[in-house]
């Protein structure tokens, strides 16, 4: 279930997006201050904010300001043009004048979230070739064919993909492996990428991993 907070002060106005909301199965935060509204950012998950620019404490400007990594719609009596470009270039990806349509809210509210997942999803994925690396799903691909790697296999490929192309030294693969987990030295790091090569060539004679001798490895070119 997707969560959004609702930053408003005008108590009708907030029971009304309130309601539209919940008939849509969304869960609600509410805040009816811009202070508020930063305290519950800080405290819980927020998929989208919708956002009053006319509020006590901080002002929805403030707010945009400060904000990040979180779609925010703004819904204003604002209705100049200068009002609307000056916070969408602040960092706003919609904006919405008062009064508005119950079902145009409602449908910019499902696409910022959906075009929020999106990203999400994008940013899960790692392609390198003909390698697809899904770093929520702990899966990875050669083309159509799954490679069944163990967890220290999968970490360390994993780190060598986001190098995109360029080396990495052993101690700064070390260093990144043991975020994800810590079954790996530098004494078993040539074994686990040994294994790790065997497997990919079960699937396909190109190499993928390439040893740069004295210093690491990388993505092969």
């Amino acid at each position: 279930m997707k969560t959004i907070l609702v930053v408003e002060d005008d108590i009708d106005v907030h029971n009304l997006i309130k309601e539209l909301l919940v008939k849509k199965q969304y869960s609600i935060l509410d805040a009816y201050s811009g202070t508020e509204s930063i305290m519950i950012i800080e405290k819980e998950k927020v998929d989208l904010i919708l956002l009053d620019l006319m509020l006590p404490g901080l002002n929805g400007e403030e707010i945009i300001k400060k904000v990040k990594n979180i779609p925010i719609i703004v819904i204003s009596a604002k209705n100049s043009q200068e009002d609307k470009v000056n916070v969408l270039l602040d960092g706003a990806n919609d904006y919405i004048t008062k009064p508005f349509n119950n079902e145009e809210l409602l449908a910019r509210v499902e696409v910022q979230l959906r075009t929020s997942e999106s990203k999400e999803e994008d940013n899960n994925i790692i392609k390198y070739k003909e390698i697809v690396l899904n770093k929520d799903s702990h899966s990875i691909y050669i083309g159509k064919n799954e490679i069944t790697l163990t967890k220290t296999e999968f970490a360390i490929i994993k780190q060598l993909l986001l190098q995109n192309g360029k080396t990495i030294t052993k101690t700064k693969l070390l260093e990144k492996i043991f975020e994800d987990t810590d079954d790996c030295d530098e004494n078993s790091l040539k074994v686990h990428i040994s294994n790790i090569r065997k497997k990919i060539r079960k699937i396909t004679d190109e190499e993928y991993i390439e040893s740069v001798w004295g210093i690491g490895f990388k993505m092969c070119e």
